[in-house]
């Protein structure tokens, strides 16, 4: 019986091997290829990208105060309108004052400037002492090596003037549209994508718009507080119209990388022949203490949660923004890599990048 059910037992089906589990390997040709088109679609479309990122920057400010007035049952368009002739009416009164300070310092002028002269020529003397004769020339001519022109690299993305302020005409109607149609404009971005990568995209988005308005946000108030710093401490140094050039440093100082540099320059310059060489020095401790202070205790606390950016990423991100868009990359390169890293952290292939971009 045993035997017979021996017999009747099926034969072991023979072992087929299992093909080794192939990993899927990152093209870094196809990656390099990709990184360079889309550093030249920058590079080339500076004009038309910086234009609409400025736009996207100015939408996100005014979101909030749309999103209050359509609460109150107006229009979306009337509340976008309104909240445009609120923005231009801040920025007339802002312009108003500034010219009027501007006016009674240019008045004020003539008092101090055989001192602004005789501090010229002192810095002319300094700077000529540095200058070596070159031997291959003549005896007594001096080799001067042509300076750098910062201008271009600075205003390289705004261009000729004529060409800036075409292109800027477009901001305020970009930014109105993209008020007015701003749920469509985001659900018809999500429908781009296939249904399974939409709530992905529809999440991302959020994230996206979270991290820009809190930025901004969040630079409007350390701008603020450093104005009021530098406003109390200027006007403890006797420094002419301090409250002008406390703000004005305050808000100068939040540009990356050359914000300390400007920040110096109005409290000097309104300073000079008024304060002696003590009260300047005290001005440098001051503009150069808070932006330490922001640096290391105020963008960490206030914007260091939304952007979670590593210094070395955006020290790198500085340098190619600036590279492709000059004074203006400087303006939105970090909100855009923190954007950049918010997208990679959602796309599986590109997780690694995110993860070099974050802390």
């Amino acid at each position: 019986m045993a035997t017979e059910r021996a017999e009747l037992k099926a034969p072991d089906a023979p072992a087929i091997p299992c093909p080794p589990e192939t990993v899927p390997r990152t093209n870094w040709a196809q990656n390099l290829v990709g990184v360079g088109a889309v550093l030249g679609l920058c590079y080339y479309g500076e004009i038309v990208l910086a234009v609409l990122m400025v736009s996207v920057l100015l939408a996100f400010i005014l979101a909030p105060l749309v999103d209050l007035l359509g609460r109150l049952r107006l229009p979306r368009a009337l509340s976008a309108g309104i909240a445009m002739l609120l923005l231009f009416a801040a920025i007339t009164g802002i312009f108003y004052f500034s010219y009027n300070q501007a006016m009674s310092l240019v008045e004020d002028l003539p008092k101090y400037t055989t001192k602004i002269r005789q501090e010229t020529v002192r810095f002319r003397q300094k700077a000529e002492s540095f200058q070596v004769l070159n031997p291959q020339h003549e005896k007594g001519v001096l080799n001067v090596r042509p300076a750098t022109d910062w201008t271009d690299l600075l205003t390289r993305g705004f261009g000729s003037v004529s060409q800036a302020i075409f292109a800027a005409s477009f901001v305020p109607f970009l930014a109105y549209f993209m008020l007015t149609w701003q749920e469509h404009v985001r659900s018809a971005t999500v429908m781009l994508f296939p249904m399974e990568n939409r709530h992905t995209a529809y999440t991302t988005l959020g994230l996206i718009s979270a991290m820009i308005r809190s930025f901004m946000v969040g630079n409007l108030l350390i701008g603020v507080l450093m104005g009021i710093i530098s406003t109390a401490s200027f006007g403890a140094l006797h420094i002419p119209f301090f409250y002008f050039a406390g703000f004005l440093s305050g808000f100068l100082s939040l540009v990356p990388y050359l914000g300390v540099i400007l920040a110096v320059a109005p409290p000097l310059f309104l300073g000079l022949g008024h304060i002696g060489s003590s009260e300047m020095v005290w001005v440098l401790v001051t503009v150069f203490g808070l932006h330490l202070l922001t640096l290391n205790v105020l963008y960490p606390k206030i914007l260091g949660k939304r952007l979670q950016l590593n210094p070395l990423a955006v020290t790198i991100s500085l340098l190619v923004w600036a590279w492709l868009w000059g004074g203006i990359g400087l303006l939105l390169a970090i909100p855009m890599t923190a954007a950049m890293k918010i997208i990679f952290d959602h796309i599986e292939s590109l997780k690694p990048f995110g993860n070099w971009l974050g802390e």
